[in-house]
């Protein structure tokens, strides 16, 4: 069914790359493409420095989300603890540790990499790194000055209902409860 043999023919040129807006969280950027055909474009690209989040179930296979307003949907969320890596180099492990701790006070004993997500390839570079922690245990939040969350729990065949009813709209919180639903399911 395929239309094109070869990756080549779908593959675009990168010819030059001009910052247009330097944001704090994201730099928007405008890239000059050679398109499979020859033909030359402008790409808008927002660059992000990457993120890692944690789907975070303990001992009672219940998960620890938290609860925070995004301003921009105009809602409060449910989603997994996460946050952007402090440089583009960090181990994406040091910042899911870091996000947990800070935004729910636990860390754990057990840390899995589930997957990457691209989170929106259309337009972003953006990818957020899941990880599954289990071997939960409390201590202090400190979450970030401007950060301000509600951590609740939620049984993870609950929250994988509200996934699949579409209750839940946060992608990497999405993919993270159905890719841990799926390894308890399998095991």
């Amino acid at each position: 069914m395929s239309t094109y043999a070869n990756d080549a023919q779908l593959s675009e040129t990168i010819l030059d790359k001009k910052v247009v807006y330097p944001g704090l969280i994201i730099r928007l950027e405008h890239w000059d493409v050679t398109l499979p055909d020859g033909t030359q474009c402008v790409r808008e690209v927002a660059c992000h420095i990457g993120a890692s989040a944690v789907v975070a179930l303990d001992e009672d296979n219940n998960l620890i989300l938290v609860r925070q307003q995004r301003i921009a949907i105009g809602r409060i969320t449910v989603e997994i603890p996460a946050g952007k890596l402090d440089a583009p180099d960090e181990d994406p492990l040091v910042c899911a540790k870091r996000e947990l701790s800070e935004e729910t006070g636990m860390t754990a004993d057990h840390w899995e990499k589930l997957t990457v997500l691209d989170t929106t390839p259309g337009f972003c570079n953006e990818h957020i790194h899941i990880y599954l922690a289990r071997g939960l245990h409390a201590g202090s939040r400190h979450p970030d000055e401007d950060e301000f969350v509600d951590v609740i729990r939620m049984p993870l065949p609950e929250a994988y209902a509200r996934v699949m009813s579409g209750d839940l709209h946060d992608g990497k919180t999405c993919l993270g409860i159905l890719m841990a639903y799926a390894q308890q399911k399998n095991a």
